[in-house]
């Protein structure tokens, strides 16, 4: 065995879980080694949030954890050890201020992803951990039922614990292939049903491209299909030239991706009036028409909603925009009230993982230790982040889980 190539600690991805796990690892006394298929490290995290690096929230761990749905309980060991105030204080410690401008979401103070990488690759640096980039994975190499080593492309190394914190499918640009999961995969590891998420989605209905130059705020989608009837999201929405985007959108795709695929297209019910019913609906507009009679019905609906999208529901619902309230029959100005309180929107695609955030799925979460994040199958063999089958909405949701499970591996292997 080349004692050069040896280590106590492999991290294969340079995320924000790969990255994590070394330093900690590192700060443990190990001789780490982080090993990086790209030419250079964090190639995601670089683009997360558009650049502006939503690093966490301030919801308590409890509320935290429950917005992750079925699998949130996997997390509580990994979130309890490192949690947004443990997040912020690492980052305070390498020389990174952060803040929550909303009191919700935290960021960088610089609100530069770069700042940072930076701090992480000089606290890589300072703790010892060797970086090699353009060094993609082939092998995990195993014996006797634990990790010994990788292969990549140039070398063999060697060491006891083996993290892989490869990340998703999202991105390809950014270097996501699922190298992970056929490597977990070829160990044993069940890899369950792998989606797409928090991208936009594309509609059936063309109208709304006309109306693309507004955000809807607190803009509330159902799917509507009689099993599905619970699947809902609340938040800012914008319309495109072939469908719907923003960040109620973007929550709301890692549900209907996977419905996508059963059923072909997807029926939504949006509520684009702040949750206002039919009856507050029509007792606003009365309102509205006994101050200001003489106001025709896209007039009437601008108080609402903009102008584009209110002219698009009179459409919808078979009425001239122009005509006044008053002179549209019963069954057409009950056919705008329904409309405008929930309207009808078939999602029937999206762009795949070339435009996905995150992914949905990954290793099965039944075949790891969730207080040690070690595989149940292998001894040595770790994951951290998004490889596993957890995902969470926007607002630093993903990061933070990326952080703490990658803690959590650092810390025990």
């Amino acid at each position: 065995m080349n004692k050069k190539n040896t280590y106590d600690v492999i991290v294969i991805g340079s995320g924000a879980a790969g990255i994590i796990s070394a330093i900690i690892s590192a700060e443990n006394g190990n001789r780490v080694l982080l090993l990086e298929k790209l030419p250079q490290i964090a190639s995601k995290l670089k683009a997360t949030g558009g650049g502006r690096c939503n690093l966490t929230n301030t919801l308590s761990n409890e509320e935290f954890i429950s917005r992750f749905d079925k699998n949130a309980r996997f997390m509580r060991d990994a979130i309890e050890a490192f949690d947004h105030n443990d997040l912020i204080n690492f980052f305070n410690s390498i020389g990174v201020e952060t803040h929550a401008p909303d009191g919700y979401r935290v960021f960088p103070t610089s609100h530069s992803s770069v700042t940072i990488i930076e701090a992480l690759k000089n606290k890589m640096s300072e703790v010892g951990v060797v970086l090699m980039c353009s060094q993609k994975v082939e092998q995990i190499l195993v014996e006797d039922g634990a990790v010994s080593g990788v292969k990549t492309k140039t070398a063999l190394f060697y060491a006891k614990n083996i993290i892989i914190a490869t990340g998703g499918l999202g991105y390809p640009t950014l270097g996501a292939e699922g190298d992970g999961y056929a490597l977990a995969s070829t160990l044993g590891h069940k890899i369950t049903e792998l989606y797409p998420a928090m991208m936009p989605l594309q509609t059936k209905e063309q109208w709304v491209k006309n109306c693309k130059a507004d955000t809807i705020a607190k803009v509330e989608l159902r799917v509507d299909l009689q099993k599905h009837k619970k699947v809902h999201a609340k938040g800012d929405l914008i319309f495109t030239n072939s469908g719907i985007r923003g960040p109620v959108v973007l929550d709301f795709a890692r549900e209907v991706t996977p419905l996508l695929q059963v059923y072909g297209e997807v029926p939504l019910l949006l509520n684009l009036t702040k949750g206002m019913n039919e009856d507050k609906i029509l007792k606003h507009l009365k309102n509205i028409m006994q101050k200001t009679p003489n106001l025709n019905t896209t007039e009437l609906l601008k108080t609402l909603l903009p102008e584009a999208l209110s002219i698009e529901l009179c459409l919808l619902s078979g009425i001239n925009p122009q005509d006044s309230l008053n002179k549209i029959s019963g069954a057409s100005k009950d056919k705008l009230i329904k409309t405008l309180a929930w309207t009808p929107l078939t999602v029937v695609g999206h762009d795949g993982f070339k435009m996905a955030m995150i992914t949905r799925g990954g290793v099965d979460l039944g075949q790891i230790d969730p207080k040690t994040m070690q595989s149940k199958l292998v001894n040595g063999l770790y994951f951290c982040g998004e490889i596993m089958d957890i995902d969470g909405p926007c607002g630093g949701y993903n990061l933070q889980w990326s952080f703490s499970s990658g803690y959590l591996a650092g810390k025990l292997s």
